[in-house]
């Protein structure tokens, strides 16, 4: 199994403090937020690589932190050969973009570079890994007003999405998408599909899983607890 950092954001909501800094390197308790993600990563023994993908702007400071951040998995940093807002290629497309320059035929997990949660990945990928299908996870915001911010899902009793809307005007429940997500290996040729015929909705993953659903059946894991908002992360 791989895991699939995305890093390739320009956080303009954070300027200036990230005009020339990548959001995922900014320290939080003393550390880079990636420290926090790949350490979780690491402690999940099935996954034989954390791969981060990142954009050209910002290659030096993470190849940087790979050689002084020490880790048991081994880590790739890699370039999605963009340089600015205006021709970045958008979370799916770097997903997609990593998958295929990295030939990954493997499991794959994919987290948001900037995304703090509490509590261990493990029961996350132990679900998702039952399931052989694509998951994602979820929790419970238990505001709709603050759910028309986020990816909004509906689960069915078997915890099968039935309903998925990128920030809805009126979001039809309060469990929101984080920006965690599992895709068997089978499933990752759906990407090609999709930003093939969805060339304008690459940046939020979102939307992705709205189209996904209907194509295979996703689950959503809502066990995660929610962690603490010290970042606004609002990215499907």
């Amino acid at each position: 199994m791989k895991a699939l950092i995305l890093a390739a954001g320009y956080a303009t909501r954070l300027y200036p403090l990230t005009k020339d800094f990548p959001k995922p390197l900014l320290k939080v308790g003393g550390r880079p937020i990636i420290n926090y993600i790949a350490d979780k990563i690491s402690a999940v023994g099935s996954v034989d690589e954390i791969i981060v993908v990142t954009n050209s702007k910002f290659l030096r400071d993470f190849r940087s932190w790979s050689k002084g951040f020490k880790c048991v998995k081994r880590i790739s940093i890699v370039d999605d050969k963009t340089s600015s807002l205006k021709d970045r290629r958008g979370a799916v497309g770097d997903m997609k973009f990593a998958v295929d320059i990295k030939e990954i035929k493997d499991d794959l997990i994919v987290i948001g570079g900037d995304n703090l949660f509490e509590g261990s990945l493990n029961k996350f990928v132990s679900f998702a890994a039952k399931s052989s299908s694509p998951s994602i996870g979820v929790y419970d915001i238990k505001d709709k007003r603050e759910a028309a911010n986020y990816g909004v899902v509906r689960l069915s009793h078997n915890k099968g999405i039935v309903d998925f809307k990128e920030k809805p005007k009126k979001p039809s429940s309060t469990l929101v998408a984080m920006c965690l997500y599992y895709f068997p290996k089978d499933s990752l040729g759906l990407l090609k599909d999709y930003t093939r015929a969805n060339k304008h909705k690459h940046d939020a993953t979102g939307f992705y899983i709205e189209w996904l659903r209907k194509k295979v059946p996703v689950y959503g894991e809502r066990k995660i607890p929610r962690g603490k908002e010290l970042i606004d992360n609002r990215s499907g």
